[in-house]
């Protein structure tokens, strides 16, 4: 239900500074709105709708996929204006980072990274079949999850790391004890290290 401008502004405060780095460029897209089912059908913005929030009902593939051909635009955007694909990391917090695993895993299988923020996959998720059909190297997972997370489940991430793992996805977890649905200063510089190992400073 946010928008990547207030992202941006989140991140800005719990740094007390811009998330920056010199040589890498940083879009905050915003989902469009539609209606969303866990809200009665309430319009909200949100990268695609869910039949409840659960780890253990059908995806709404629908939704899922017509984004994952918004975000594809995004990519070639990049590409068109002289980024190589694999300088490019998709990322997201909460719903975006499960949006960001359908994207890389499912449609762009070649990009530099991906990292889920407080994000899961369903059980039956499309990524896993996706995967299992897969046999070329896969995008390197980041993954960060508070242990008090009262909206996704500490226990949905961790079962969605080790089933990414298990299907070759190099894959960490990095857990916070006591954080909510929500982002820390601590979390956030381990993602800057994270995103400055994948995308050095070309020589």
């Amino acid at each position: 239900g946010d928008t990547g401008q207030r992202t941006r502004t989140w991140i800005k405060q719990i740094l007390k500074q811009d998330m920056a780095f010199q040589h890498i460029k940083i879009i905050y897209p915003t989902a469009p709105s539609r209606p969303y089912t866990p809200m009665k059908g309430a319009l909200s913005t949100v990268w695609f709708d869910r039949y409840k929030i659960s780890n253990d009902c059908p995806e709404h593939i629908e939704s899922i996929d017509s984004m994952c051909r918004g975000l594809t635009d995004l990519i070639n955007d990049e590409i068109k204006s002289g980024i190589a694909k694999n300088r490019i990391l998709i990322g997201g917090f909460s719903m975006g980072g499960g949006m960001a695993m359908h994207v890389a895993y499912r449609f762009h299988q070649d990009l530099a990274g991906v990292f889920a923020l407080s994000s899961f996959l369903n059980r039956d998720s499309a990524v896993y079949q996706a995967l299992k059909r897969n046999e070329s190297v896969v995008p390197e997972l980041f993954q960060c999850h508070g242990t008090a997370d009262e909206l996704v489940l500490y226990s949905w991430g961790e079962e969605t790391n080790k089933m990414l793992k298990s299907l070759g996805v190099s894959a960490s977890l990095h857990t916070f004890p006591n954080l909510n649905h929500e982002l820390n200063r601590t979390e956030i510089e381990k993602l800057k290290t994270w995103i400055v190992e994948k995308l050095p400073v070309e020589a």
